[in-house]
Formats: structure tokens, C-alpha cells, sequence
């Protein structure tokens, strides 16, 4: 006999039936479950997400609504304030209880609680369960109980915690008759457009094609390959461990039977290369849980107040933005970003310190831009990212370690394939002047800008702002 009558499972960053923690409790806990995903109402320009990454949304969600009718279901759409929203969904259907898979960051935690003391207020039970990471930050602690603010002695904890196995997919639901479906989102709600094909297909089965592919071909050859940007030899799951169209668990599951069965001890060491990404996700996760307060300051308190330049001063963030700023490895990647909604790691890495440390421009506003372009934007990964390359957050580089643009370009883009493959005026350019700067800031060819700074020259204004900071506050 069922726990319940009716439940609700209310879909947030899990878009799929395998895997599927809450989902597949509900199933097992109730004769009938109603799925239900509340879309935002916001219009126009978001700080926080963008055209690409909700174009993605909604193929996922289309996905999962005819996978849900596969399995005999309805995915219901509501469109308002998930509290208010779900409230009204309790008193259509007579819930007894809502079902949730726990969301990493901030604001979902806060709706969660708001969600909870629904549930109370109604008499009805509430069930939350962990879904989105391995391990909770409350999980992996130093051993007096404290917050790893390292990623190397967190990510050798986390190895050694045990790590669930997926659960079975959901392949059967029953969905109450008689409760209006609602219109799947659409971008025009938002009032928004992509000018540009997805370079991804987004939904559940898509991504399950990509994690194959992924342990079959670019995980074990991940740390060999995974530093160049021409190679694309990276797993390209940011997007879908993101919006949950698959669990991190089977990620995980589906690498380490890769690692067991591993020939060698190079394709072992790439396998577990690639864990270490996961690790990494987490640990920023956590950093994220225990110190919200890096989505509005710098996560060291020494560099906070430290001297930044004005975004609005003359054009260079316009410039940088837009892949014009004459660096042609930082260009690349900004064009990749605007093109395809993607970067590859080690030119984000580029890019971001570009931007903090030769154009001296807070980290802030690159985060926001990134957040608003990459379609695997992850607050808590790219907030991260983005502290390290400033030299601001947990685990960062010093500040003193400072990327230069031409000798990376050296390093990872030898031969230019991957500039020459966003930036086509540079075609005809030989790939050894993307190496070095160009004598007295000339154009590398007519039709490319002049570096719109010289490196040396910004790299020892940094050392001073930073020295001048600490100097300061001693």
C-alpha cells in the first residue's frame, strides 16, 4: 500500500527520470505524483543567466515533458513565485506531501525554507533530498569540524567518502487527470532571443549520447589533452549537470567503471584527472554554502576594498566583451563565448585574468557576463573561477602569479589552430606573432585591432595596486 494518495515533485535542476532521487521516492511513495516545473516570470536583460542557457532550458524541459508521456505522466508547467505557485498546485490536487531534490545554491536554499514552512502550515509533508552533488558540504569538513578553504586536502577527503550508486530510472507514473498541463516556457516569455543556433542539444537523451562519448573517447585522454583548445577533447557536461538532464552521480558511476577496466596507468591517471573536476565543482559548491558572501565581495577579506578601474572607463570592458581587445588568444575565447555560448577551461582561465589584471576591471562584472553567455554556467563554479583567476578567493592564484596572454598562447596554441578557428581575419598570419607582442603595439594584419594595452606594463601596475593594498591595510 502507498505512503500517499497524491504527492507533488516539484522539478528545479533535475530535468530527467534517471537518476532521479526525489523523483523516484515520490514514485515509489505515492499512487499518483504530480511533476510540476515553475518557470521564472522576469522579462528582458538578467545579471544572472542569458538567452543561451534558458534556450537550453527549454529544450530540457521539452525533453523531459515527452519523456514524462512516455512513462505515462504529465510534466505540468506553472509560470509565477514558486511558493505561491505551489500552494495553489496543493489545493488543486489535494497533495499530502512535496517532493524536492535540494538546490546548491543560495537562493534556492532560501526558497526551500520558504517551501518547508508551507508544507507545515498545510498540514502536509515535505521530503528534500540530495541530488545535485556527491557530498554535501556539510559532508567534507577538516577534522575540527571546519570548512576546507583548500581545494587539494578537500578534494582527498571527498575521495575517500563513499559514493552512492544512481537509481533506477523512473519508467512508470501516474499523473492526477483532470489538472491543466500549462505551456512549456518558450524564450519569447522572457522576452528575449538567441541570435544563434544551440552548439549543444539540450535533454536527457542527448546527454547520456555525450557522457557515452565522453568514457569512450575524452576521459582517458583527459589530462594528456584537456589544456589544449583546439583539441575539443574535454566532456562538454557542464550544461547538463547544470539543469540535472544528468546526475553527477552517474558521471561518476559510469567514470570509475572506465577507471577499473583502464589498461594503463596514463588512461588511469587521465580518468582520475577528470574525477578531480568533479571534486573541484564541489569544493566550490561548498565554498559557495559556507560563505555566501562571495556572490558580493571578495572572498579573502585582504584584497577587499583593493584599488579596480571603472568598467564605464573609456572602452577596454566593451572591448574585451566583444573579442577586440588585440590579445588573440583572450579575443578567441571571448568570440567562442558570444558564438556558442562556450569556452574551453584553460581560455576562461586566460580570459579572466585578462580582464582583472591587464584591464584591472573587478571581477564582478566578468562573472556577470559569463553568467549571462555560457550555457553551463554554475553560480558557485564560475564565482570561483573567477575569485582564483583575481586572486580574490579560496584556493586562488597569488596575486602576483600573472597569466601572460602571448606566452600561454606559446604553451597551449602552438600552431593557432584554435585562434585562427574564431578569430578568421588572422587566416593568413603566421601562428608564431600570436607568441609574442607585436613590436610598438602594431596590428598583427590590416583587418585585427592593436592590443588594446601592454601586458608588462598593466602586469607591473597590478604588482603595485596589490602591493599598495596589503601595505595599506598592515
Amino acid at each position: 500500500m502507498s505512503r500517499y494518495k497524491t504527492v507533488i515533485h516539484w522539478f528545479r535542476r533535475d530535468l530527467r527520470l534517471s537518476d532521479n532521487v526525489a523523483l523516484s521516492q515520490a514514485v515509489a511513495d505515492a499512487e499518483e505524483v504530480v511533476p510540476v516545473y515553475i518557470a521564472s516570470t522576469w522579462k528582458g536583460p538578467h545579471a544572472w543567466t542569458g538567452p543561451g542557457r534558458q534556450a537550453f532550458l527549454c529544450g530540457c524541459l521539452d525533453s523531459l515533458s515527452a519523456n514524462m508521456a512516455h512513462a505515462g505522466g504529465r510534466l505540468l508547467f506553472r509560470r509565477g513565485a514558486p511558493v505561491a505557485e505551489l500552494e495553489k498546485l496543493i489545493r488543486e490536487s489535494r497533495a499530502e506531501a512535496v517532493y524536492v531534490n535540494r538546490d546548491p545554491d543560495p537562493h534556492g536554499r532560501e526558497t526551500e525554507k520558504a517551501v518547508r514552512e508551507l508544507c507545515r502550515e498545510f498540514g502536509i509533508a515535505f521530503h528534500d533530498f540530495q541530488d545535485a552533488v556527491l557530498h554535501e558540504p556539510h559532508e567534507v569538513l577538516t577534522g575540527s569540524g571546519n570548512p576546507y578553504k583548500v581545494y587539494t586536502p578537500y578534494s582527498k577527503n571527498w575521495f575517500t567518502l563513499k559514493k552512492s550508486a544512481p537509481v533506477p530510472t523512473v519508467r512508470t507514473l501516474r499523473t492526477p487527470v483532470g489538472m491543466a498541463t500549462g505551456e512549456a516556457p518558450v524564450l519569447s516569455d522572457w522576452g528575449i532571443t538567441l541570435g544563434h543556433p544551440l552548439a549543444i542539444e539540450p535533454g536527457e537523451k542527448a546527454a547520456r549520447t555525450r557522457l557515452k562519448k565522453a568514457v569512450e573517447s575524452a576521459i582517458g585522454t583527459y589530462a594528456e589533452k584537456r589544456n589544449d583548445p583546439a583539441a575539443d577533447a574535454t566532456s562538454h557536461l557542464g550544461a547538463d549537470l547544470r539543469y540535472g538532464a544528468i546526475s553527477v552521480r552517474e558521471v561518476f558511476y559510469r567514470s570509475h567503471e572506465a577507471l577499473a577496466s583502464a589498461p594503463g596507468a596514463a588512461e588511469r591517471a587521465s580518468i582520475q584527472a577528470f574525477q578531480k573536476q568533479l571534486a573541484w565543482r564541489e569544493f566550490f559548491m561548498a565554498i559557495l554554502y559556507h560563505f555566501p558572501e562571495v556572490l558580493e565581495t571578495d572572498f579573502n577579506p585582504d584584497w577587499r576594498g583593493l584599488d579596480w578601474d571603472a568598467p564605464d572607463k573609456g572602452d577596454k570592458f566593451e572591448r574585451w566583451k566583444t573579442g577586440r581587445t588585440g590579445f588573440p588568444i583572450v579575443d578567441a575565447g571571448m568570440r567562442q563565448l558570444l558564438e556558442t555560448g562556450y569556452m574551453h577551461n584553460r581560455v576562461r582561465m586566460i580570459t579572466a585574468m585578462f580582464l582583472t589584471k591587464d584591464l584591472h576591471i573587478h571581477w564582478r562584472y566578468g562573472e556577470s557576463h559569463f553568467m549571462q553567455h555560457l550555457l553551463d554556467g554554475e553560480i558557485a563554479n564560475n564565482n570561483g573561477g573567477w575569485q582564483w583567476s583575481a586572486g580574490t578567493g579560496a584556493d586562488a592564484a597569488p596575486y602576483f602569479r600573472i597569466q601572460n596572454p602571448w606566452t600561454q598562447t606559446a604553451t597551449y596554441d602552438a600552431r593557432g589552430e584554435y585562434i585562427k578557428r574564431w578569430l578568421p581575419e588572422l587566416a593568413k598570419v603566421d601562428p608564431k606573432r600570436f607568441q609574442s607582442a607585436p613590436e610598438g603595439g602594431a596590428r598583427l594584419c590590416a583587418d585585427y585591432v592593436a592590443p588594446v594595452v601592454d601586458h608588462k606594463t598593466e602586469r607591473d601596475e597590478t604588482l603595485t595596486r596589490f602591493k599598495r593594498h596589503r601595505g595599506a591595510s598592515e
